[in-house]
C-alpha cells in the first residue's frame, strides 16, 4: 500500500458543514492525528486508529503522521475550521523541512470552512470589503508583533478577523487587544462575537467597540472587528463594497 498524508479541516463544528471531499477522506483513512477535541469529531470504526494529543504537540503530531504514512497507512490530520489558518498544515509542511526522507510522499491539502467565514455568513456580510485576520494567541509569537498588526490593521481600515482571543491562561491578551484598538479610534466601529457557530450553543452578539468587554469572548469565540463603514441593517451586519 503506498502511503499517502491529507490534512484536512473539518469546519467550525456541525457535520453539515464538513465539505464531501474530507468525508471522503475521513472515510478511507486508517490513521486519524489531531487536538484531542478535534479526533473526537470522528467516529471510530474498525480499521481506524484515532491518535489525539495535546494542542501544544503540532509538530510532534506532523512528525509523527509524515511517519505513519511513510510505513503506508492512509493519514489525515484533521484541523478545525481550515487546516491553512493557523492550523496544522504549516505544521505539517515545517516538519516536512525538518524530514527530507519523506518529500516524495503525497500530501494533500483539503480546504474546510473556517471559524471566520461561519461567523461573518451568521452575521451577514461583514467581511464584504477587505479585511484581515490576526491570532491573539501569543504562544508562538510575541505580544509586541500582534500589537503592532493590529494598530496597522486598525490605521488602513481593515475589518480585522480575530482568532484565539481569550483563554484561561492568558485572559489579559483579550483586554489588551481592545484597548490598542481604542486608542487607534476604533471605539465606535461594530464587534461581533460569534461563539460555537455552528454548534447547538452558538450565540451571536454585536456591540460598538467602546462596550465590549474582554469577558464577553473565550477560545470558542470567535471576534470580528468591523471597519469604519461596517454597519447593521436589521439584524444584519455588513461592509459595503464601496468605499468613500
Amino acid at each position: 500500500m503506498t502511503g499517502i498524508l491529507t490534512i484536512a479541516g473539518l469546519g467550525p463544528g456541525s457535520e453539515a458543514l464538513v465539505t464531501p471531499e474530507v468525508s471522503v477522506a475521513l472515510a478511507a483513512a486508517t490513521d486519524i492525528l489531531g487536538y484531542a477535541s478535534y479526533v473526537a469529531r470522528v467516529p471510530s470504526r474498525p480499521g481506524l486508529t484515532l491518535h489525539p494529543s495535546d494542542n501544544r504537540e503540532e509538530l510532534q503530531r506532523a512528525a509523527e503522521a509524515l511517519r505513519l504514512a511513510g510505513e503506508g497507512r492512509q493519514v489525515v490530520v484533521v484541523s478545525s475550521g481550515d487546516p491553512g489558518v493557523f492550523a496544522m498544515a504549516s505544521a505539517v509542511f515545517e516538519a516536512l523541512e525538518r524530514a527530507p526522507q519523506y518529500r516524495d510522499l503525497p500530501i494533500r491539502v483539503l480546504p474546510g470552512i473556517t471559524a471566520m467565514l461561519a461567523a461573518a455568513a451568521r452575521a451577514g456580510a461583514p467581511l464584504g470589503h477587505d479585511f484581515c485576520a490576526i491570532n491573539l494567541s501569543d504562544n508562538l509569537k510575541p505580544w509586541a508583533v500582534i500589537e503592532k498588526r493590529l494598530r496597522l490593521a486598525a490605521e488602513v481600515d481593515f475589518a480585522i478577523a480575530m482568532y484565539n482571543p481569550r483563554s484561561a491562561s492568558r485572559p489579559e491578551g483579550f483586554s489588551r487587544a481592545l484597548t490598542v484598538l481604542k486608542e487607534a479610534g476604533c471605539g465606535e466601529r461594530l464587534v461581533i462575537f460569534a461563539r460555537a457557530i455552528s454548534a447547538p450553543d452558538e450565540k451571536i452578539v454585536t456591540v460598538p467597540l467602546n462596550e465590549a468587554a474582554p469577558e464577553m469572548a473565550d477560545m470558542r469565540t470567535l471576534v470580528i472587528v468591523g471597519n469604519s463603514q461596517t454597519r447593521r441593517v436589521g439584524p444584519w451586519v455588513y461592509a459595503p463594497r464601496q468605499v468613500r
